[in-house]
């Protein structure tokens, strides 16, 4: 399912920026390449990146991408419906329930992800790469791969006290 960002009040965050040399015949060529993700702080979240010779304009890009790989997130309470773990090359997040007042405990990467998706209680640990790129891929493949006892139980044709027990 497509999420419209025209209709949702998206806040940005650059996570990285990243200055890429090309050596060519007459010196370097520098170009930048920003990592931003977007969120309304309501469930919805997105990463995109962006490449130009100027910083501006690669995070002006990266918003653009960004919008265009929204997820929906599925929250309760404060916090995530289960734990989870989310992959992306060999860069691993763990992220875990947290009781109420917990706040965000989280690396840099991960942190700007779970903030702008709207998480307020929740725990994450990241295991094997800790480039930015890996980690907040990670973090946005956990957060889709949640699922909620109300969307199991549909799928399943139950009631939710069925699947509860």
């Amino acid at each position: 399912m497509r999420i419209d960002p025209s209709t949702l009040n998206l806040k940005e965050k650059v996570v990285f920026i990243n200055r890429v040399a090309k050596v060519v015949k007459g010196g370097r060529n520098f170009r930048f390449s920003a990592l931003v993700v977007v969120g309304d702080e309501n469930g919805h979240v997105g990463v995109g990146t962006g490449k130009s010779i100027e910083i501006p304009e690669a995070i002006r890009k990266g918003i653009e991408d960004a919008k265009k790989n929204l997820i929906e997130v599925p929250i309760i309470g404060t916090t995530v419906p289960h734990n989870i773990t989310g992959q992306f090359g060999t860069g691993k997040v763990f992220i875990m329930t947290a009781s109420e007042g917990t706040g965000i405990i989280a690396g840099g990467p991960s942190r700007a992800v779970l903030e702008l998706s709207g998480l307020k209680d929740v725990r994450a640990k990241s295991v094997g790469s800790n480039n930015p790129r890996n980690m907040v891929n990670a973090t946005i493949d956990g957060l889709s791969k949640l699922k909620t006892a109300e969307h199991i139980a549909s799928l399943r044709g139950k009631t939710v006290e069925e699947i509860l027990g």
